[in-house]
């Protein structure tokens, strides 16, 4: 049986050493996951938006309720000409259309554009996913109809970069507010290093004696909901070489449950059973997860 990450590809990380010394760089990614139908069945696509010195680009995958990767297509990092354009698949035997308009999108520090686009994937003459804020030009485009019911933003991986903090937006429920999601983690030589958790600039959470608690679970309030913290700092404070601290943010309330499920024997592979996690609860609508992977800038 297929597994999240093995039939999306997460090798974004990418280290590599020269003779002169330690030269390391990370990609930029952010994988959006959402809850459609497709051919009359529950479906999860998958979009990854990412960035590196080639330029800009992204990939589209879907994947059905039985588990099987049926199709994925990658935008590689484009030139001017592959702002805008389509491409169709074959999903059992039924055709699928990806049409994107980025030629007048504005992006951020990260790979994930803000505004100015549409990406759009249709099956038959229905709109299955529609990202973006121009939908009229979208529907235009495409000639197509709104689906009886909306596609769910159910999930969600970044790569952020920092040297002690780490931030991030996030929107933890539908028609929720865009939160402003701040990570604090002053390591080094400190004898007693702490980890600070602030939403919109307020502190929601600080663990202390970080070396003894490196990995560990806290439950926070955001808009009135509880959201369960996740994180693995074990590479900031003793990782050998580069590597990333992991935090999740799961709204479910059996988060919990789910994450001890998955992490019966070892706590050291948390980014392999939070993809886990990530997998089955895409596919139980089981709410809201965000994933950061945080990597130091050196």
């Amino acid at each position: 049986m297929r597994d999240f990450p093995s039939c999306f590809s997460e090798n974004g990380v990418q280290v590599a050493d020269s003779s002169s010394g330690a030269s390391r760089t990370a990609q930029n990614l952010v994988t959006c996951v959402y809850r459609s139908r497709l051919c009359g069945r529950s479906c999860v696509i998958t979009v990854t938006w990412s960035k590196n010195l080639m330029g800009q680009g992204f990939s589209v995958g879907i994947d059905d309720s039985a588990s099987q990767c049926l199709c994925k297509v990658d935008i590689k990092p484009w030139l001017f000409s592959k702002k805008k354009g389509s491409k169709n698949l074959v999903v059992d035997g039924s055709r699928v259309d990806i049409f994107w308009d980025l030629s007048s999108a504005k992006f951020g520090s990260g790979p994930e554009p803000l505004e100015g686009f549409y990406l759009a994937i249709v099956f038959g003459q229905q709109m299955v996913l529609l990202l973006g804020d121009l939908s009229k030009e979208a529907y235009r485009k495409t000639n197509t109809r709104p689906p009886s019911s909306d596609a769910v933003f159910i999930s969600k991986k970044e790569h952020i970069f920092g040297k002690s903090v780490y931030c991030t937006k996030a929107q933890f429920c539908d028609n929720g507010q865009l939160h402003d999601v701040a990570i604090e983690c002053q390591t080094g030589s400190l004898k007693d290093p702490r980890l600070s958790i602030l939403i919109d600039k307020k502190m929601v959470m600080q663990v202390k004696r970080l070396t003894w608690k490196f990995r560990g679970n806290q439950t926070i309030l955001v808009d009135g909901l509880p959201i369960e913290v996740f994180w693995d700092v074990h590479n900031w404070l003793f990782g050998a070489t580069m590597g990333s601290a992991v935090f999740m943010f799961q709204t479910c309330l059996s988060a919990e449950k789910l994450w001890l499920s998955s992490h019966t024997s070892d706590l050291s592979l948390l980014p392999w059973p939070c993809s886990q996690t990530f997998r089955r609860k895409q596919l139980q609508g089981l709410g809201y997860s965000l994933i950061l992977y945080a990597w130091k800038h050196e």
